[in-house]
């Protein structure tokens, strides 16, 4: 059985496995090729469960920044009606693509 991990980034929980490319909500300046490590580990599964009490102590994941973006756009459209009122917004969310290179269980 595969070991994956629950792991909470920018308010968000992520269940990733290793060597698994993954699209993060964060809102940073990343540059491509950039190592990252993640220590806010709540479970880590596999032939043996941990669960943290939030996060499992020396436990991380290892990971690299594969590229940097935006999402699609989406149309966000307001309307009170019989008032006269309505508005149109777009908005493109920013995301980071990461590989994950390594689960740590710790210890």
């Amino acid at each position: 059985m595969m070991t994956y991990a629950v792991m909470e980034a920018a308010g968000k929980q992520y269940k990733v496995y290793a060597n698994e490319k993954i699209k993060l909500d964060l809102n940073r300046d990343f540059r491509v090729g950039e190592k990252l490590i993640f220590n806010n580990i709540l479970l880590i599964g596999g032939d043996i469960v941990k669960i943290g009490t939030p996060l499992i102590p020396n436990a991380s994941i290892n990971a690299t920044v594969l590229s940097v973006g935006k999402d699609k756009k989406i149309i966000v459209f307001k309307k009170k009606r019989r008032q006269g009122y309505q508005k149109t917004q777009g908005h493109r969310q920013h995301h980071v693509e990461v590989l994950i290179n390594e689960v740590n269980c710790g210890s």
